[in-house]
This record gives C-alpha cells, structure tokens and sequence, in this order.
C-alpha cells in the first residue's frame, strides 16, 4: 500500500485555486525510478514528490513524464505537510542542493536558487487579459510562463504556465519555479496570481537564494 497524500498548493486567501500535488510519505514503498515514473504518470499531477528519509529531508520529484531535480510546489507541499504532523522541517534536499525552509502564519516558505530552475521561458504580455485571453497551451514548444504586470507599483503580477511537454498537463495551475525565476530576472519580491484562483509569494535574499511561499490546502476527496 503507498501512504499517498493529495494537497493543493499556493492556493488563494479564500481557499480557492492550488496547484494538486502528490505527496507518497514513505518513499521506500516505492523505491524504483521507473515505478516512481509509472505512479506520477498514474496520478496525472504536474508534479509528485517522494519523501525518502523524513529525518534529512531528502525527497525525489516527479512530474508525469520527467524527474525534477528542483521545483516549488512539491516542495511548499511537504514542508507544510511534515508541519501539520508534528514534524516541521528546517531543511528538505531535492537533487539540486539543500533548500531552507520557514513558516509565517499561514504561509510555507522554501529557498533556492534560479539555477536550479529547469529550463524556461517567461514573456512578458502587455496587459493581464492578454494573458488570460491565451490558449492552453500556446502554439510552440518548451516550457512558457506568461505574464504581465497586474499592479507593478505593488509587484502584483498575473501568470499563467504552460509546460508543453505532451504529458497532459496542458496548463499548470501554480509553478513555484517558475515564479523563483521570474523573481530573479526582475530583482524585486513578487505577489503572483496564477492560474485559475493560486497566489504565490516571492523575496529575494541578500545571499542569491529567493524564497517562494504560500499556502497549502488538504485537497478535498
């Protein structure tokens, strides 16, 4: 039996939106790539994540045709997760390096660096209702962020994500990634509105990491 646990992640202050994410506890049930590989495929979520030792944090994530060695959302997930059961992590270690974590109130918070970012594209639309007047997907090939400034005095922006991969995620719903990389290439903290109802929160750190945060949901059954 795989201890599986289905979140929605960076979802709005009314509890709508979030990007669905699954969390399999125990990763050592599951200890195969090609499994792994076969389960994310099976759930359909742009990403899985697989937590194989509780106690160093190490975790192995998954979309549903590729491994990640960094991503925002699945990792905001666990972190809140392991909060919720007594076991608050300071730390989680994806593949791409160590990744800090914190907690203010409501919001989950993690730290990396735009290098770990696989590799995208973001454009810049002139107005929000271009953007939401795109299809899903764009015509093209390669990973898209599209965006255009909501309130740029306040660092309010409206995106939309599009992997364009072929793996049935035809728009991703929330991308902490993406907003990681968005955050570095205009230096200055971003609150995004993504998706159908998600909001991510961005900041830069004097040290070059930048921290994605926001909020969790259990998603309903």
């Amino acid at each position: 039996m795989i201890d599986l646990e289905v979140l929605r992640v960076f979802c709005g202050p009314d509890g709508g939106g979030g990007n669905e994410l699954g969390v399999v506890r125990d990763g050592a049930a599951l200890p195969g790539a090609d499994a792994r590989a076969a389960l994310a495929a099976e759930l359909g979520f742009s990403e899985t994540v697989f937590l194989d030792d509780a106690v160093h944090g190490t975790v192995d994530i998954h979309t549903p045709s590729v491994r990640l060695p960094f991503a925002g959302h699945p990792l905001v997930g666990l972190a809140w997760l392991l909060r919720s059961s007594g076991r608050p992590p300071r730390t989680l270690r994806p593949p791409a390096g160590e990744v800090a974590v914190h907690f203010e109130g409501e919001v989950t918070w993690v730290r990396g660096r735009a290098e770990w970012v696989p590799a995208r594209t973001t454009r810049r639309y002139a107005s929000v209702a271009e953007v939401d007047a795109l299809p899903a997907p764009p015509p093209g090939e390669g990973w898209l962020y599209a965006w255009a400034w909501q309130d740029e005095a306040a660092g309010v922006v409206r995106a939309r994500g599009f992997p364009r991969r072929g793996d049935g995620i035809a728009e991703d719903e929330a991308t902490g990634a993406a907003a990681m990389l968005l955050t570095h290439e205009l230096g200055r903290p971003l609150d995004i509105h993504q998706g159908t109802g998600s909001r991510i929160l961005t900041r830069a750190h004097p040290d070059g990491t930048i921290a994605v945060g926001g909020r969790v949901c259990r998603a309903t059954p």
